[in-house]
Parts: structure tokens; sequence; C-alpha cells
């Protein structure tokens, strides 16, 4: 959209149009949201149990009905749960900020995790600026550049779908580390190929461009924005994902508004930055995350209780109830 709207006689229509059509997809997201089932945990803060574990039972999939042992299971840890909530009240700021037995200011920190890893894996310090880096590191035109970049685009668009299909089954946590370990090795290839400043390492680094928006949306993307809201507990979790997704634009307005410069002056060593920030994220996430695939907000809770901040034991999924039979607990 972008690059056609380049194409028009210069006026205001070329940045106003590609942002007014974003619209649709809004318009879109508001048609589809009444069709869209109520939390089963507020329903069951409201005393609507019934429709909580009508809830539970789509989740659960075809043919699982509400008398299920998952659905069942469920629905009385989400009761217990609220009724603690209604005995306790509404959270303040001060309890976000304290440590606690629920391990609040450890749960914030890690929420916060993965939103910051979102933006100094450096995706933005590229995205950003990419028909400028195209134009000026290696030497396209400015139509060919766009063009790039609009493909790009729309490649980096379709591949942030893929992990819908498959991130439950791998884990957030080897989703995440694999994704790292890809971004910090295309950002390796990426400042060698500018350093070597050939016209074949130039078609290399556009190759290693398209890859690491891959890299990066195949785990960095979807877990940075899952496993803040999994790992809260519910009396903190409004405020606890606000403080990370706070963290989140704070760190998209500092790599931003650095990346110019750093630019200029660093050249192909700006990208050794990214690569080294993201091979630190491999083994952070494998000493302090804990898994959270296929685990209830409840079950979160008793892992928190029983962990105390520092390496983490749950390092696989959770287990779970599929329709018919029981699955055996995952070992960590």
């Amino acid at each position: 959209m972008g690059l056609a709207s380049s194409q028009a006689e210069p006026s205001s229509f070329a940045w106003r149009w590609p942002i007014a059509f974003q619209g649709i997809f809004l318009i879109v997201i508001l048609v589809a949201l009444p069709f869209l089932p109520e939390s089963p945990r507020w329903l069951a803060q409201q005393d609507r149990l019934d429709e909580a574990m009508g809830v539970f039972a789509r989740l659960e999939g075809k043919g699982v009905g509400v008398e299920h042992p998952s659905v069942v299971r469920q629905i009385n840890d989400v009761k217990a749960s609220v009724q603690q909530e209604l005995l306790l009240g509404s959270a303040s700021w001060s309890e976000v900020f304290t440590e606690g037995k629920n391990r609040n200011v450890s749960r914030v920190l890690l929420g916060a995790g993965p939103y910051m890893m979102n933006q100094w894996c450096g995706i933005n310090s590229l995205a950003y600026f990419l028909p400028i880096t195209f134009e000026r590191n290696i030497g396209l035109s400015t139509q060919l550049s766009l063009t790039i970049s609009g493909i790009l685009g729309l490649q980096y668009f379709l591949v942030s779908w893929l992990p819908y299909f498959f991130i439950e089954h791998f884990g957030r946590r080897k989703m995440l580390m694999s994704s790292a370990a890809a971004c910090c090795f295309c950002m390796i290839m990426i400042s060698a190929m500018l350093a070597l400043n050939t016209t074949l390492s130039q078609w290399v680094f556009v190759a290693f461009t398209f890859l690491f928006f891959d890299g990066f949306s195949l785990g960095i993307l979807p877990v940075s924005w899952m496993y803040a809201s999994e790992i809260m507990p519910l009396r903190t979790r409004n405020k606890g994902v606000a403080l990370g997704a706070a963290s989140h634009w704070l760190s998209n307005f500092v790599v931003v508004y650095v990346t110019p410069q750093a630019i200029q002056n660093l050249g192909y060593r700006l990208y050794i930055i990214w690569a080294v920030l993201n091979a630190s994220f491999v083994p952070i996430t494998w000493l302090f995350y804990p898994e959270t695939a296929r685990r209830s907000l409840e079950d979160m809770d008793e892992v928190f209780l029983n962990e105390r901040f520092g390496i983490t034991k749950t390092r696989s999924p959770g287990a779970r109830v599929d329709a018919g039979h029981d699955v055996a607990p995952a070992r960590n």
C-alpha cells in the first residue's frame, strides 16, 4: 500500500492513505468482537458459572461437554480463585511492587522481559528504516528499496500467523530461545555482509534481513505479547501487564530514537550489538522463565508459590486433559 502510494503525484495522499487504510482492520475487529466469548474468569466473577463452563468446554474442542474432567477441574480452580479475590479486594499499585508469597515483583520483571526482548532484538532498528537502510547502506535505488521493503512487509505479516498452529505444542521457552538464536545468527550475517560491502554481500544482506524477520515472527513476536498475561496473578494482572506493555513502548522509543545516529556512527557494528543482545536472551530464558504452555493462570500461581526467585525448574509444557482421555503430566 505504501509502495503504491509512493507512485502518486507528490502530495499528502502518499502518507495519508496508507495510514487511513489501516482503519479497515479496526472495522473488522469491531465487527468480530460481539462474537467472541466472554472470559470464563469474568463470567465466574459475575456468578455466571454455567456460561463459564460452556466457554471452557468450547476451548477444549469438539465433543467436549461441560461434565468433562478438564472443564470441571478448570471451573473449580477458577471458582476458588475468584472467591479468594472477593475476600481480598482489588490490588493496589503498592501490592504490584511487593514481592510477597505471590512473587508479584518477580512476575512483573519476568513479564516485562519478553516485551523488551521484542524491541532490543533490533527488529525496529531494521523495520523502521528499511528502505533507507537498503538505499544508503547497500546502494539500492529508491524504487527497488521500496519494492523489497513492501515484499518483506507482506512476508512478515504472513509468517506471523504460523506460530498459532504450533506454539502450544512446542511451548513458549523453546520458541523464544530458538527465535533469539536465529535472530542472533542473522544479525551476525547482516553485520558481516555490510562490512564486506561487495555486490554479492549486499544481496546476502537482503536475504538475511528476510530471514531475521521470519525468525523474529516465529518466536519473539508471539511470545512477547502472550507471556506477561500468562504469568500474572489475577489480582495484579491488569497492572502487571500494563507495566510490561509500557516497558515495550519505552524500549521502542529508545531503539528508534538512537538508531539513525547509531547507523551513521557505528555502521555495521550496530548489528553486532543486536547479535550480542539476542544471544543473551537464550540463557536468560532457559534459566529464569517457567514454561506456561498448557497451564492455566491457577497452575502458574502454583508454580510461583513453589519456586523462589532464581533458576526455574518448570521447563516443559504442562499436563492437560484431552477429550476422552487423560494425558500424563509432563516431566520438568
